[in-house]
């Protein structure tokens, strides 16, 4: 198998990091030429950790709308920002007063949200370029456990422990919409901002809301242990650890800690194909959830940015799975690919603009195509 040399954070070169991948290939390259060729290649060590301490885990990965910067927040109450083109480390900011997870991009790159792990439970808007406050959104009761940004206005949801959905316009401390529902952990918006979805393990439920009529009934529900049928039934009431459309609205990806993720149709809640996981999930929480894990993570897959396929982590290795590929009579699908790597892959986060994604456990890796794969 060609490999690329891994390249550990230091003083080295850029990564130049473009759409092209060398002087042999279109400089647009679609996913599925690349899929296969993706290699484990930057990976970043922080160096303001001191040996005599633990290394701290990451719990989420985002990157912003242009795909140049990556985010992640720590179990250390840390945000790390690095540069994608230069795989560089660019920036560190603090909140050791109020901790902080779910670290997310807005539509600007040079502000985030992410929710409080300490003090209350206040999701805080930030300004990354002085590390200062834009905004306080307070309401919740309890933990948040997902946050979800508008895919193209300053609208965002979060869902909570205190059973409420809520909606928020960035410009307004106030939230402007609350939906009082049995334990909500995640949320999703649809690719074209009009739908958003609501997953709630207890009830084994996701229910899709139309946007501009909130405050009505789902006017779907996605019945969970229905759709999964004889593939996993054990996991149609919890252990749901991500919730996302695919960019060209077909499916819907129900990521599950256990054996495998549930691939849906998007417009009946089907199962398409249960993407069963070799070698089982992570060692991370899932979301709302105490048990099952060690620390929280923001995801441990996701679809490709053309919707073609599903990348997600593992105890090792990083699973790669065809969504156009035929299941066995139990709906079950294998992994068509799988990308080496003895490290854990716990969170998982594609860019949206470059053939390019990221993984970490206790380290932040980029994953790039291989030109002599």
């Amino acid at each position: 198998m060609a490999s690329t040399p891994m390249d550990i954070d230091d003083s080295t070169p850029s990564l130049n990091i473009t759409r092209t991948l060398g002087s042999n290939v279109p400089s647009t390259s679609k996913v599925t030429d690349v899929i296969s060729a993706f290699r484990a290649t930057k990976l970043f060590q922080r160096d303001d950790i001191k040996e005599s301490k633990a290394q701290p885990h990451i719990l989420s990965i985002d990157f912003d709308d242009p795909g140049d910067l990556c985010m992640t927040s720590e179990s250390d109450e840390t945000i790390q920002i690095y540069n994608v083109k230069e795989g560089a480390h660019y920036k560190s900011l603090l909140s050791k007063k109020y901790g902080v997870k779910l670290a997310r991009f807005t539509h600007s790159s040079s502000s985030i949200i992410y929710a409080s792990t300490k003090q209350n439970h206040a999701i805080r808007y930030l300004a990354t370029h002085d590390n200062s406050f834009i905004r306080y959104f307070e309401g919740h009761d309890d933990a948040v456990t997902n946050l979800a940004m508008h895919p193209g206005t300053d609208i965002f949801i979060s869902c909570s422990l205190d059973n409420s959905v809520r909606l928020w316009d960035m410009g307004t401390k106030q939230w402007t919409a609350k939906l009082i529902l049995n334990n909500p952990t995640l949320s999703a918006w649809d690719p074209s901002g009009e739908v958003f979805a609501v997953a709630c393990p207890t009830s084994g439920s996701v229910l899709l809301y139309d946007y501009r009529n909130y405050h009505k009934a789902p006017f779907v529900i996605f019945d969970i242990l229905k759709a999964v049928g004889p593939a996993a039934p054990d996991n149609a009431f919890r252990g749901w650890t991500t919730l996302q459309f695919s960019n060209d609205g077909k499916h819907v990806l129900l990521g599950s800690q256990f054996g495998g993720h549930f691939l849906l149709d998007a417009f009946d809640g089907n199962l398409k194909a249960y993407l069963r996981k070799p070698n089982g999930g992570t060692r991370r929480l899932a979301a709302g959830e105490s048990e099952g894990g060690t620390f929280e993570a923001s995801g441990d897959c996701c679809f490709s940015p053309d919707g073609r396929y599903v990348v997600s982590g593992s105890k090792k290795d990083v699973l790669v799975w065809d969504v156009l590929g035929t299941p066995d009579a139990k709906k079950v699908l294998e992994p068509v690919f799988v990308l080496e790597d003895k490290r854990e892959a716990a969170v998982v986060a594609f860019n949206p603009r470059y053939n390019m994604f990221a993984t970490a456990d206790q380290e932040l890796m980029f994953w790039l195509p291989d030109p002599h794969a």
